[in-house]
């Protein structure tokens, strides 16, 4: 949708071609209970300038709020406040020598511009150098087990050092983290581009999975769905990338292969509506062997507006695993006995409503080396783009990715046509009424 909305912004006439019933991608919206809600959680830094330069062209960045919110750490029975040098320091049974390390390593990772030494590191491999065995096991080994499981030894360490740069840097002070969100969540942003793109002249199709992206003679020349050929002289796929090798069956085989190359896992959110608060906190990560679960996230403690409280507890995991396909309530269960860990006094009667959320490309693997194997976003075939979320790399996957990402390749398209029509320029001949003529 942003880069939608910059190419009608530049003249082009544009098509979205939506597989969804609805906009948004992972930041699409579902009704809740009487609550509109996003089936994945999204939330705002102090460093997500695209999203900030965005909602101001679009008239809205004064529905753009910021919230004190606070960390969770729940480990060994107990529920800890987490995220600030005081809460480290206080944290009981880790040795002052381990707490120092942890702290360095964040404190080094909030400053840093750029840290090329990574790229070829893993992250587990990073941490152990930095902050020792214990650390690693302490805070980090369930983290990445849960979310990563097979591939938990072979992440990239800039990755992760770009995501605790992130956070790190959406603070008020040194003591006070800052989030932000979106009044009406999401899906005012989603909504307002919409309203743009078609007010501009562009067209969007819901509920249209393109099968094809066709070309002719190295050139693309549009997009087929089961309904119909949209023709294009440009065509921009943010499709996930394990889809591209058969939706672009034009493509040379190297790069197909490049494409498969890349690895997903599969994300599963369990969101609760609940008459009580669980914690104080936004975000809990959650160390605890026999829950595969790596954090729970109160969106309720972060964006007002909404009734009672809203929890997703998120899943990650290869789709291959057996726990992807188990059955909602399978899942809701072992959710909410995280939840009532977190918060002994639940209890069944606290629930609301209940909602389970499955993607099966939901997060690339990123592993060392990474930058190299992604792909470049131009592709050999004249006129075709193609970027997923991975592209983002070494950032995570957010909206504020998104938005310069996609602005950016549709501002390449007006490069290349501009360029086109400077080679070919076309000569335009004015015929003159007849009763206008002496």
């Amino acid at each position: 949708m942003a880069a939608a909305y910059q190419a009608v912004a530049d003249g082009h006439q544009v098509d979205v071609i939506e597989a969804a019933p609805e906009p948004g991608g992972m930041a699409g919206h579902f009704d809740f209970d009487g609550d509109s809600i996003e089936r994945f959680y999204h939330f705002v830094c102090h460093t997500d300038y695209p999203t900030f330069d965005l909602l101001q062209e679009l008239g809205i960045s004064h529905l753009l709020h910021w919230v004190p919110t606070s960390m969770g750490f729940y480990t060994e029975g107990r529920l800890h406040l987490w995220g600030n040098p005081i809460a480290l320091l206080a944290l009981p049974g880790v040795s002052l020598i381990s707490k120092l390390r942890y702290g360095l390593l964040a404190f080094i990772s909030v400053r840093r511009d750029t840290w090329p030494a990574l790229e070829d590191q893993s992250a587990k491999d990073w941490i152990l150098r930095w902050c020792g065995e214990d650390v690693y096991r302490r805070f980090w080994k369930a983290l990445f087990e849960f979310k990563f499981y097979e591939y938990t030894d072979n992440i990239s360490a800039a990755w992760i050092w770009t995501r605790i740069r992130r956070i790190g840097r959406s603070r008020k002070n040194l003591l006070q983290e800052e989030l932000g969100y979106i009044e009406g969540g999401s899906k005012t942003l989603v909504d307002t581009l919409i309203r743009n793109i078609e007010s501009g002249g562009g067209r969007v199709h819901l509920g249209c999975p393109v099968r094809c992206v066709t070309t002719d003679n190295n050139h693309v020349t549009g997009a087929a769905t089961a309904a119909r050929h949209f023709e294009a002289d440009f065509v921009i796929s943010t499709t996930p990338t394990p889809y591209i090798s058969a939706m672009v069956p034009d493509l040379p085989e190297e790069w197909k292969e490049r494409y498969r190359s890349i690895h997903n896992i599969g994300v599963i959110c369990v969101i609760f509506k609940l008459k009580r608060q669980v914690t104080p906190h936004f975000w809990v990560n959650v160390s605890v062997p026999e829950i595969g679960i790596p954090g729970v996230v109160e969106l309720s403690n972060l964006r007002k507006g909404i009734t009672n409280t809203i929890v997703y507890v998120p899943y990650y995991m290869p789709i291959t695993n057996e726990k992807f396909s188990w059955e909602d309530k399978r899942l809701l269960d072992e959710a909410f006995d995280c939840l009532r860990l977190l918060n002994p006094q639940l209890t069944a009667d606290d629930i609301i409503a209940v909602k389970v959320a499955r993607l099966k490309h939901g997060q690339p693997i990123c592993e060392p080396g990474f930058a190299a194997r992604i792909p470049p976003v131009q592709t050999p075939i004249r006129g075709l783009q193609i970027a997923d979320t991975c592209f983002y790399y070494p950032e995570d996957r957010g909206i504020a990715e998104s938005v310069r990402l996609g602005r950016s390749m549709a501002r390449t398209v007006s490069t290349q046509a501009n360029s086109v029509l400077a080679e070919h320029p076309v000569q335009v001949e004015h015929s003159v009424p007849a009763e206008q003529m002496n």
